[in-house]
């Protein structure tokens, strides 16, 4: 029997392609507890300023199926840990004091937020609604680093729909140049593989998604790039964060994945490029300067679609989400 080396690789590659599907698709049970990338922690005290120990402290994510429950230390302090992203209550309750309850507390990934309390006595009922208290520098790391949000990840036209362009937002990043002799470089339909940030070089960089380490140790670049679609936000450190990331000296790329909710929802998209919307290439002119014979426009044509859907998968893991993303392209070499 003959076998076709050409027949052999694509055989591979459908085999591959098929372990990955099923890898993803049994970790989704696990996906909502796997983004844990940021905390709330504050302090609770009353109407003079005295801390108060032992006060239950409820923290709660209606949209992901959260709640967290925790107690304030003899400090008056608490922490909740390990949260995704997203936008949180966190209600306080005390024996003799009114209940306290803040809303809109928002999560970015890798972010330490602050919630202070302070409450009054119990004279009825009544819960009072306190405001945030985010502050506008985070004062509880000494991290240099900015997150690209989900606005950004979401609706930035991005040409060729890969995450790792984005970093160029991020002072002092910038996409190694094609001409490197890395294997990190841009590809056409791939993007780029890693990126250029506070004067380090691009193995360096510590790509992390939902705190799992997403990095190529031979080739000093990102394993893979996950589709935009799943990407809910990503933070890039580029200096001075904290010990708990090790192994690189460059920047550490925390990527948190869009979840699931409580309710069925999903969304199909087709991103189209062809030489109809296109200007001519400065190469390519209508009209040919030497002979003035007329030019056939060069062809190009790009379609880049999938869809996401995300919805419960069960009463311990509430919500969960997958992604299905193709693409399409063809254009002419001269």
């Amino acid at each position: 029997m003959e076998v076709r080396l050409g027949d052999s690789l694509k055989a591979r590659k459908f085999f591959v392609r098929l372990f990955v599907l099923v890898l993803l698709l049994s970790g989704l049970g696990n996906a909502t507890f796997a983004q844990v990338s940021a905390s709330i922690q504050g302090t609770i005290t009353d109407a003079s300023g005295a801390v108060i120990a032992g006060a239950k402290v409820v923290v709660r994510n209606s949209a992901l199926g959260i709640e967290r429950n925790v107690a304030s230390n003899s400090e008056g302090y608490y922490e909740v840990p390990a949260l995704p992203p997203g936008s949180y209550s966190v209600e306080v309750r005390m024996q003799g004091f009114q209940h306290a309850l803040a809303k809109d507390v928002i999560l970015e990934v890798s972010q330490n937020a602050v919630q202070n309390f302070s409450l009054q006595i119990a004279s009825s009922d009544t819960i009072i609604t306190v405001e945030s208290t985010q502050a506008a520098i985070e004062s509880t790391t000494m991290t240099v680093g900015q997150v690209i949000n989900n606005n950004t990840v979401q609706e930035i036209p991005l040409n060729g729909r890969h995450f790792v362009d984005l970093a160029s937002l991020v002072p002092g990043t910038v996409v190694p140049p094609v001409q490197n002799a890395f294997l990190t470089s841009p590809l056409r339909g791939q993007g780029a593989f890693a990126i250029v940030t506070a004067g380090n070089r691009e193995d360096t960089t510590n790509f992390q998604i939902n705190g799992i380490n997403l990095n190529d140790m031979a080739n000093g670049q990102i394993t893979f790039q996950p589709s935009i679609n799943t990407v809910s936000e990503f933070k890039i450190d580029n200096s001075t964060y904290s010990a708990e990331y090790g192994r690189s000296s460059g920047s550490i790329v925390n990527i948190a994945t869009r979840s699931g909710t409580n309710e069925f929802h999903g969304e199909a998209f087709e991103f189209l490029r062809n030489e109809k919307l296109d200007a001519r290439n400065f190469f390519n002119q209508e009209i040919n300067p030497i002979s003035g014979a007329r030019n056939v426009k060069n062809p190009f044509k790009r379609n880049q679609f999938g869809a996401l859907s995300a919805g419960p998968s069960g009463e311990t893991t509430p919500s969960s989400s997958v992604a299905t993303k193709a693409c399409g392209s063809a254009r002419a070499l001269h």
